[in-house]
């Protein structure tokens, strides 16, 4: 049942079974390791019901029926990307990009002045849109301005292809650009058709990959730092000791660690030391 905006309950268009439910929060666990609860029913109803719509179904039974079936394969996709959150800004939690420029980049800098490679690689891990690592690259480029001179490459990782596709063309509403420093703007943005695009500076350190979190990893490391932000909140305690233990293992001895404001590793790992709001370094073994 749904209440209309005069109050009257309405009739949803789909039914939702307590079934049908369980089985679709199972199946987001299992390919993602996020946990809804039954707080994020309605949200589950709103996101598939489009999907239904759009298959000509009638039901969630024969959606599920569908993701169960030997042909549910192809269909998997579209449901962890429509069940996925994706709530990003440019310089969201700005803090952590003044910890990028005014400590990590400074540090970083002077161990190349003393022998060490101009390389520099971070992680954006959970990318979503890409807006995260887009200002990532912004700040490389005001914190490091022989960035040219450097080895340096921003992964962006995500499981929902949609948002990958979104990072990938760099495109944006106007408004969007509020989050931007304005100093910023005509440096690393240009207009395009009433949108905002990032500049191919930035573009050009960018390399956005579908990953699964909970899969295998491709990527051998070292990182330099990590972004792993408002990601870790929609999994189980044992899942996040093992995925900040992998992180732990891809980072540099020198590494940093940067996870959202709602997170804390507090008895969740051992493997990283909180040195600044929400920052974590690598802890020594």
């Amino acid at each position: 049942m749904a209440v209309s905006k005069g109050g009257t309950v309405a009739e949803r268009e789909f039914h939702l079974g307590e079934e049908e439910f369980r089985f679709l929060v199972d199946m987001v666990h299992q390919r993602t390791g996020i946990v809804l609860g039954e707080h994020k029913r309605t949200m589950i109803y709103g996101r598939l019901a489009r999907r239904l719509r759009q298959l000509g179904m009638n039901s969630f039974r024969d959606y599920c029926d569908l993701i169960a079936g030997d042909h549910g394969t192809a269909e998997i996709g579209f449901f962890v990307n429509a069940v996925t959150t994706n709530l990003t800004r440019f310089f969201r939690e700005g803090h952590h990009f003044d910890h990028l420029r005014d400590e990590f980049l400074p540090a970083l800098a002077r161990r190349a002045e003393g022998g060490a490679p101009r390389r520099l690689r971070i992680w954006s891990a959970g990318c979503s849109s890409g807006e995260e690592p887009y200002t990532i690259a912004m700040t490389l480029r005001e914190g490091l301005r022989d960035l040219d001179r450097w080895d340096a490459r921003i992964l962006a990782t995500d499981i929902d292809t949609d948002m990958l596709d979104k990072g990938e063309a760099g495109l944006y509403p106007a408004d969007s650009q509020e989050g931007i420093p304005e100093a910023y703007r005509g440096r690393y943005t240009e207009s395009q058709g009433g949108k905002i695009r990032m500049k191919d500076s930035l573009r050009s350190l960018i390399a956005f990959k579908r990953l699964n979190l909970l899969g295998r990893w491709p990527m051998k490391g070292p990182f330099d730092a990590i972004f792993c932000r408002n990601v870790v909140i929609y999994f189980d305690r044992p899942t996040q000791t093992a995925l900040f233990g992998r992180y732990a293992e891809l980072l540099a001895d020198h590494g940093f660690l940067y996870v959202g404001h709602s997170e804390n590793l507090f008895n969740v790992t051992d493997r990283f030391r909180l040195v600044g709001r929400s920052v974590y370094r690598k802890a020594p073994v």
